[in-house]
Order: structure tokens, then sequence, then C-alpha cells
């Protein structure tokens, strides 16, 4: 049963976000994938987000780039954490995404990281920060993490 549920809304964003599957990986985080759209399959988004919790998903990651809806709609249909990965898509390079995730209405927060590869590896150290609050081995793999990072 994954603990992580990772949302993009095309293929297109797959590269970018491998950075968050290698990362939950590396922390031995379980992990599902879905490829759903805000704009084009409205239904599947709020299927997908009313449903996770019970399915056993913990925390949703969502990458999104342009107008970047889609992790704002699932926060509307879940009260599970939603990260934000925004995606340098557009013209504007992400910074676009950015504002589109950072600026989501009180009550429906959604949580938002950098733009592109930096933001999607971050994205899953985040959601093992929230998991290892509950999951003790998930805990200790993300605090090795850290400790091999101020050994060098």
């Amino acid at each position: 049963m994954p603990l992580v549920g990772i949302v993009i809304g095309s293929t297109s964003d797959e590269p970018v976000m491998k950075e968050t599957t290698t990362t939950l990986d590396s922390l031995g985080v379980s992990w599902e994938l879905n490829i759903l759209s805000a704009h084009r399959t409205p239904h599947k988004v709020m299927e997908y987000g009313a449903g996770a919790r019970d399915r056993g998903v913990e925390v949703i990651i969502a990458g999104a780039g342009g107008a970047a809806a889609l992790p704002g709609a699932l926060a509307s249909w879940t009260t599970l954490p939603v990260i934000g990965v925004p995606l340098a898509t557009s013209e504007l390079k992400g910074v676009d995404s950015l504002y589109a995730i950072a600026q989501m209405p009180p009550g429906i927060p959604v949580a938002c990281v950098a733009v592109g590869p930096w933001g999607a590896r971050n994205a899953a150290f985040l959601a093992a920060q929230i998991l290892g609050l509950k999951h003790d081995d998930i805990r200790q793999a993300h605090d090795a993490y850290r400790e091999k990072l101020n050994n060098g």
C-alpha cells in the first residue's frame, strides 16, 4: 500500500518528477504515480483526492506547470497534506506555477517547494518528514540522510 500518492498532469512531467520517486525509493517510502489533469480529467482528480486516504495514502505530491491547478484541486478533495511542485512548462519558466501553488485560499493549504528538479526532490524529503512523525523507519532513514549531509 503506497504512503505517497504522486500525481502529475501529463507524461511530459515525468522526467522532473523522477527526482521525487528516486528520493522516496532511497528513503524506503512506498509510492504510486497517477497521471490526472485538473482541466482535462477533473472527475478523476476528484475521485483520486477523495479516495486517497481510504487506499492508505498519507501524503500527496502533485507536480504541475502553467496554471498549476492540480495541487489545489487535489487539496480541495482531501484533508491529507498536499505538496505542490511547480514545473517550468511555460514561457514564464515556472514562476507562474510557483505563484499559483503558493497562493491557495485560506483553509485549503498546499505546501509549495522550489520550481523544477530541486523542488521535486525536496517534495520527497518533506513527505518523508511528515511520514516520519508516524513511521519510525522513515524517520530513521531521513535522519540518516541528514546525518550524512552534516558529515559531508
